[in-house]
């Protein structure tokens, strides 16, 4: 850990900013406490100061008379800011390296430029400066060396590398970026130019996470409120989203999640899946993340191969599908939404009229129709096997279903998109014809 001196505590035109904690005097407090070296007792010394645009801190030095172990640390003798705070410094001169830093043990330090991190709660707070920031992390890389050598030489020769890279770091050949990210708000790189705007430096204040409250003790570990998720879609997008719903089975309290997803050349859908740990149903739908188009689409495939089994198909809940080399057509909510491979819809439909169609088993099952069932199982066998070429239409009045075009970004020349005019009863049957987008808020 650097030892705070004279030199690294000088601030503005060099006027000594903190008291010297080796000095005597009233505001020192000297308490008795056990070296963690021999474990024989040493002396600590506690000095509440303040620093000039920043806050008061507790600088706390101990000295061992026994082993000659000594050791200084930094802590806020404020509390845990309302919001986190990130310092991000361009270093540019050997100047800078000259700057003021309070580091807190929650602190996380990088450098990009060596694509080096230290992470938060390694290493105890610090009054230091930039360039003890750079020999701290270069000792502590340096402290196993030896072993290293001996087991690892190898590792030893890489870590020994970088090393080299942080003390160069000190000469400023070229300008590198120092960052420092502090959740509880504490941390602080001095700005020489103070009170006005320093443009090497930039600070910004962000919202922590729940995984950083709880690392701070703001939070108990088995706290399982949900982290509030940004509104902001690029948020959303990185996150998988959660809530509590039924069964609709069993009716028993289940968990639904789900995340948006962007599809390449099409728009972003949201995939929801439900898991129930009482009955173990599941179930999966997809939804667009969109508006409704102004046109509806009709997709028509052209199956010739057994690859075109691997492409993508997005089927809204309101897009229906015909095969009609099967004379088979499938309206809108048989399905659902589905995001799957064309394989995977053609075996959901087999299922669908099949396995799971109720009129194939009890009072209400005849021979005739069993067998018309079971012939066209076998005719979705052989699509799927790549035994039968067929043409796969999807009709979407919203325009929101997709096939994957496998030449994208150029046309693919089995696939035909058409778009079209929806008809008044298919504007009906969506709700769109007494739906009023604009002008409604003038209306009484």
């Amino acid at each position: 850990m650097s030892v705070i001196t004279e030199d690294n505590v000088r601030g503005v035109g060099g006027e000594n900013l903190f008291r010297d904690i080796s000095a005597d005097g009233d505001d020192i407090t000297e308490i008795e406490s056990m070296c963690m070296n021999c474990h024989l007792n040493g002396m600590t010394r506690l000095l509440l100061t303040k620093i000039p645009f920043f806050k008061e801190v507790i600088v706390s030095s101990f000295n061992c008379d026994n082993c000659s172990w000594s050791n200084t640390e930094i802590q806020s003798a404020g509390r845990i800011q309302d919001q986190g705070v990130c310092y991000t410094l361009k270093v540019k001169t050997k100047q800078d390296l000259d700057r003021e830093v309070v580091k807190s043990d929650g602190a996380t330090t990088r450098i990009p430029d060596l694509d080096f991190e230290i992470p938060p709660f390694t290493q105890k707070g610090a009054l230091t400066t930039i360039e003890g920031l750079i020999d701290r992390a270069a000792a502590g890389l340096q402290q196993d060396q030896t072993l290293r050598r001996a087991n690892y030489p190898e590792v030893a020769d890489k870590i020994e590398e970088f090393i080299q890279k942080l003390h160069k770091l000190k000469e400023v050949e070229s300008e590198f970026t120092l960052v420092i990210e502090d959740p509880s708000g504490n941390s602080f790189i001095e700005n020489p130019r103070a009170p006005q705007k320093d443009e090497a430096l930039t600070v910004t204040k962000f919202t922590r996470t729940m995984q950083q409250d709880m690392q701070l003790g703001l939070r108990a570990d088995d706290d399982l409120e949900e982290e509030p998720a940004g509104n902001d879609i690029e948020t959303m997008k990185d996150e998988v989203l959660g809530f509590n719903t039924n069964c609709p089975e069993c009716n028993a309290p289940a968990r639904t999640n789900m995340k948006i997803v962007e599809i390449p050349h099409f728009k972003e859908v949201i995939i929801m899946a439900t898991n129930c740990d009482s009955c173990s149903h599941r179930t999966n739908e997809v939804k667009s993340g969109g508006a409704t188009e102004a046109m509806g689409t009709k997709i028509t495939l052209h199956v010739t191969d057994p690859s075109d089994m691997t492409r993508d198909v997005l089927k809204s809940e309101t897009c229906s599908l015909s095969i009609p080399e099967l004379e088979f057509e499938l309206g809108m909510a048989a399905v659902g939404g589905k995001f799957t491979t064309l394989e995977g819809l053609l075996k959901d439909i087999k299922d669908l009229i099949v396995s799971k169609n109720p009129f194939i088993c009890g009072d209400s099952s005849s021979s005739d129709r069993l067998e018309k069932l079971q012939a066209f199982g076998e005719k979705i066998d052989k699509i799927i096997a790549g035994e039968m070429n067929i043409h796969f239409i999807l009709d979407d009045p919203t325009g929101n279903s997709y096939m994957q075009n496998v030449y994208a970004p150029d046309p693919d020349p089995d696939i035909t998109i058409e778009k079209y005019t929806r008809t008044f009863e298919q504007n009906e049957d969506l709700g769109l014809n007494d739906m009023k987008t604009e002008g409604y808020e003038n209306e009484n």
